[in-house]
């Protein structure tokens, strides 16, 4: 699995044709996110644990010390296939490495309800499989590329 993770101040997700967003949050963190074949559970479940613990907060010195769960701050999660790109040959990217859409939305699903569940942040979406705009304000600005460790052969 892999994640572009943005600090925001606020972020929002409309799928295209529609009047309004989907998804929103105010301070916390927009999350894109990408099954890659091969994953399973058990890489949700690392993200999501990477995803809440991760310290890109400042504290009251302005160290990086605090996470979005020590912050009460929310998570925008949305579905991008294109971080599986690879631009390695010519100029068009292939995407062969994103997990098919059967396989990616549950997985997609397991990381949203890990979030919610087991860490107790409030996760807003978009819709899988569609064409959407991402709104946000990166705050610092701070983005961190996490990839999930591969499973064991």
């Amino acid at each position: 699995m892999i994640a572009i993770i943005q600090r925001v101040t606020e972020a929002s997700v409309q799928v295209s044709g529609e009047d309004r967003a989907m998804g929103s949050i105010g301070r916390g963190l927009c999350v894109l996110a990408c099954v890659v074949r091969g994953d399973g559970p058990e890489q949700a479940e690392w993200m999501a644990g990477k995803i809440a613990r991760l310290r890109i907060f400042p504290d009251e010195a302005g160290r990086f010390d605090r996470s979005v769960v020590d912050e009460g701050g929310s998570v925008l999660l949305v579905s991008q296939f294109t971080l599986a790109a690879d631009c390695a040959r010519g100029n068009r990217p292939g995407f062969s490495a994103a997990a098919p859409p059967e396989e990616a939305r549950p997985l997609l699903e397991h990381l949203r309800q890990e979030l919610q569940d087991r860490y107790g942040i409030e996760v807003a979406t978009g819709r899988f499989a569609t064409d959407m705009r991402v709104a946000l304000v990166n705050d610092g600005p701070v983005t961190i590329s996490l990839q999930s460790p591969a499973r064991p052969e």
